[in-house]
């Protein structure tokens, strides 16, 4: 996995971003949710803050991730002013007392990863946040990433998560 080490320029992955976006958008599970859990990326990852506005425009509602100690809640997205940094930096809804999870209400959850590997494989920063959430989750799970981070294998261990569903700006799998 070296070339995850390679570096990119910030417009190559802003452009991706958009592509993978578009493809998104274009499959039957994206078109049918009502609710979808996304995630407001770190840099380095498929850049979603533009998606968040976009996808509410178009009638989706959605949720962001909240770390809460050694888990994640889903907590609605109510536009960019609810959004404050949390945990390693990231954008996440503000908590607030009457906050409350919406997990039951999402019907497609976009993941991010390190890696994936065309048996739709996820490899996660190590802290195993996704990979509980998603354990709860018995809605539909597409995985996001550059073209870079695709592989034809990658380690995965009895409690990882498996896709189904993942995209890169080169390609729909499976």
């Amino acid at each position: 996995m070296a070339c995850l080490k390679k570096s990119y320029t910030k417009t190559q992955l802003q452009d991706w971003s958009e592509q993978i976006r578009s493809r998104l958008e274009e499959l039957p599970l994206f078109q049918a949710a009502r609710c979808i859990a996304l995630y407001h990326a770190l840099p380095g990852e498929v850049q979603t803050a533009p998606w968040l506005e976009r996808w509410r425009a178009m009638g989706k509602r959605l949720a962001l991730p909240l770390v809460a100690g050694d888990d994640l809640l889903l907590l609605p997205y109510d536009g960019p002013a609810s959004l404050v940094p949390g945990a390693f930096g990231i954008m996440e809804p503000a908590l607030v007392s009457c906050a409350r999870s919406v997990e039951d209400e999402v019907d497609l959850v976009i993941v991010p990863g390190v890696a994936f590997d065309r048996q739709l494989n996820r490899l996660g920063r190590g802290r195993g946040f996704y990979d509980r959430l998603l354990a709860t989750l018995r809605v539909p799970k597409i995985g996001i990433c550059f073209h870079f981070q695709l592989f034809d294998e990658i380690p995965a261990e009895s409690f990882d998560r498996r896709m189904d569903v993942i995209v890169s700006e080169r390609e729909i799998l499976p």
